[in-house]
């Protein structure tokens, strides 16, 4: 009997012990009282643009600009939110970190803590579109992970059923990117053993929606308005030059196109670069716009993302990647289009 009642005492304990430990890591998320008086204290000036950006060296040219005036920040949940004005606009800038949980996260801990009318996103990209060139800014009008796939088994083809397909989880909508197309030496016959993967949407769950329903989105579309306002960008002055020695060979342009996408992928690799191209027609590869575009769909907030592009996505020379080079000029560029944008607003 003792032993019994001693097991179920240390199952009790162990359970006990868990639930304490559970509970910590969640009120290490929780702001302090201190801090959610701040918080109130900011909201109640509000409401905000928030400006989402991936990494230090694309956020510090915003940070350092004349027309960014910060009149506080705040650190809390492992961010740092510097809020201020751009022009007569109220703002929050807050770093990512790179790649898509954490631009989703932090765009989402943004709209969870503060008073936030509408998000804009920026950095720099990789480019597979070749009608533009290094230091282009590029404003797409749709943004889509494409790094969700149903990877599909060797020996299925484009026309057999999808695993859990029928069930509506996956889909053949969207296409696919087949291995054996770029086996090396290459034939009409040629297979690769692994296969095919097909692009998926994303699962999500609008506030205005029916919780626990989910929708289905790719093509997730930027706000129309911060799109038509985008077009003021076009008559831009963009630099050209990193220093006296360093230059590209045209002159930096804003452009509007169509799609860009995004993925927990860096690409510097031609053959994805002219497949995805081909595939898709998109301009800018990143690693956090489609994060920031599919949390502000199921907020129901108005969102714009601006693209420097920083390189050529594998498509240049073999010697080197032209990110370390130009990634600068294209963050600068980036800033310089966010921060005419804004005056636009």
């Amino acid at each position: 009997m003792m032993k019994i009642i001693t097991a179920v005492h240390c199952t009790w304990v162990l359970l006990i012990v868990s639930l304490m430990v559970d509970l910590s890591s969640v009120d290490a998320l929780i702001a302090s009282p201190k801090v959610q008086r701040r918080i109130h204290k900011i909201n109640r000036h509000g409401p905000y643009l928030g400006i989402v950006v991936p990494n230090a060296f694309e956020m510090d040219p915003l940070l350092q600009s004349s027309s960014f005036n910060v009149s506080q920040t705040l650190d809390v949940a492992g961010r740092r939110f510097h809020i201020g004005r751009v022009d007569k606009h109220k703002v929050i800038i807050v770093m990512s970190g790179l790649a898509m949980l954490n631009a989703g996260l932090t765009t989402q801990l943004l709209l969870s803590f503060f008073e936030v009318k509408g998000v804009i996103h920026y950095g720099i990209a990789g480019n597979a579109n070749s009608s533009l060139q290094i230091g282009d800014v590029t404003v797409p009008r749709y943004w889509a992970h494409t790094g969700l796939w149903n990877w599909q088994r060797y020996g299925d083809g484009p026309n057999d059923e999808l695993s859990l397909e029928s069930n509506g989880d996956y889909t053949r909508q969207y296409g696919y990117l087949d291995f054996g197309n770029f086996t090396i030496p290459s034939d009409q016959n040629s297979s690769n053993l692994l296969n095919n993967v097909w692009y998926q949407p994303e699962e999500v769950f609008p506030v205005n929606g029916t919780p626990e329903v989910r929708q289905h989105a790719f093509w997730v579309p930027v706000d129309e308005h911060y799109y038509q306002i985008a077009k003021s960008l076009e008559i831009l002055e963009l630099q050209k030059c990193l220093n006296s020695t360093t230059c590209l060979s045209n002159t930096p342009k804003a452009v509007l196109v169509e799609r860009g996408v995004s993925a927990n992928v860096f690409v510097d690799n031609a053959a994805y670069r002219n497949f995805v191209y081909t595939k898709f027609s998109i301009s800018p590869i990143d690693m956090e716009s489609a994060a920031v575009a599919l949390v502000c769909l199921e907020q129901r907030l108005p969102f714009i993302a601006i693209r420097s592009l920083s390189d050529l996505a594998g498509g240049g020379t073999s010697e080197s990647n032209q990110a370390a080079v130009f990634s600068g000029l294209a963050s600068q560029n980036a800033v310089t289009a966010v921060i005419q944008f804004i005056k636009s607003l």
